[in-house]
């Protein structure tokens, strides 16, 4: 088993894409999260990458967040679009980094990732509130390279 397939269970994803939904459902923002082995060299480089192989770049607002993981390298990055950078203060994800580290020290994963999702959310809101119009524009589903 890879270190990607044991880093979370089926039901672990599935409680993470469900977090997604509903922290969507604050804001016009779209969080994704991508897992891989490794990032082979800068995790935030690596993580610019994904977000253009996702095509996160094409949200209306350019307010999508890639929450990204290697696995083996033991890192991760939030990467926020331009429109979101654009606005919001440059120590923005900071409280969000640390909530998800303090779960990743314990082992427990798939709460980081929950919670993380869930304060990015409510941040996001504030900036990008949910409106009646709003659409869905990238899928909720877990990336893995």
């Amino acid at each position: 088993m890879s270190k990607i397939e044991a880093f979370l269970t089926q039901e672990e994803e599935q409680d993470i894409v469900d977090a997604i939904h509903v922290a969507e459902l604050n804001t016009s923002g779209e969080i994704r999260v991508h897992i891989e082995k490794t990032s082979n060299g800068d995790a935030t480089n690596r993580a610019l990458e994904v977000f253009h192989e996702l095509k996160m770049f094409n949200t209306k607002l350019q307010n999508a967040v890639l929450i990204y993981v290697a696995v083996a390298d033991k890192s991760f990055v939030i990467y926020g679009d331009e429109g979101i950078n654009n606005v919001v203060e440059d120590d923005f994800w900071d409280c969000t980094k640390d909530l998800m580290v303090t779960h990743f020290k314990k082992g427990d994963f798939k709460q980081g990732l929950v919670e993380g999702i869930m304060r990015s959310g409510e941040r996001l809101k504030q900036y990008f509130p949910y409106t009646d119009d709003d659409i869905n524009e990238l899928t909720n589903e877990i990336s893995k390279g």
